[in-house]
């Protein structure tokens, strides 16, 4: 007879969570470290703190989310960062998924339509003293051309079509993970970039926000 494993009253709710998503198939150590130390309630709304270590998105401010933890992880081990790495990430947020790709990339430029979102995460990351992070309140959409080309480009909001004038950001042998799709689910895609062009990879649904041309104009 099979028995159902419990969890030990010993065991945080970080430990569970990560736990979790080794079971989920994330199995790279640098970006589980990296996940360890960043401490997702920092990032979570007060309204909902005690959903902090969920493996669930929760909302934030200006209609956006803070991404499910394994959708975080999923989309970050993809991407394959190496340290000497400079990283474009199109929709700061809450600053969660900036925070950990700052532990595993030399830099991270983040771009936020909303300047609003862009302050707090800029405020969270100094308390944590992430000093890698160079921030644009911006056109997502329009990518970072002036800090082109990029060994990695993550985009946390879905994607129409192919990105092409994203793509042509990266570096050869440069890696980009979005979500795409006009629907309230996606795909979400690998791309890599070739000498002449570029290789796609499917790696499953997700459901993302859409990525929304210009500045957003808030009251």
């Amino acid at each position: 007879m099979s028995e159902t494993r419990k969890d030990s009253p010993e065991e945080t709710r970080l430990e569970r969570l990560l736990r979790g998503l080794k079971s989920q198939g994330i199995d790279d150590k640098k970006l589980l470290h990296a996940m360890e130390y960043t401490p997702r309630d920092l990032f979570v709304p007060e309204l909902f703190l005690d959903r902090s270590w969920e493996d669930s998105a929760i909302p934030i401010n200006c209609g956006q989310t803070i991404s499910q933890p394994y959708i975080v992880a999923l989309m970050t081990q993809a991407l394959k960062i190496e340290g000497r790495h400079r990283v474009l990430e199109i929709g700061t947020g809450s600053g969660y998924q900036t925070a950990v790709l700052s532990r595993l990339a030399r830099y991270v430029y983040t771009i936020e339509r909303y300047r609003s979102l862009m302050v707090e995460a800029e405020i969270r990351h100094k308390r944590l003293m992430l000093e890698n992070i160079i921030y644009r309140f911006g056109d997502g959409w329009e990518g970072w051309p002036e800090q082109a080309p990029f060994d990695r480009i993550l985009v946390t909001a879905a994607l129409p079509e192919a990105p092409t004038h994203l793509l042509a950001q990266l570096k050869v042998k440069g890696i980009m993970v979005g979500p795409q799709g006009r629907g309230s689910t996606q795909r979400l895609l690998r791309y890599t970039r070739t000498s002449d062009g570029y290789e796609t990879e499917d790696l499953g649904e997700v459901r993302f926000v859409p990525l929304i041309a210009g500045v957003a104009k808030e009251t």
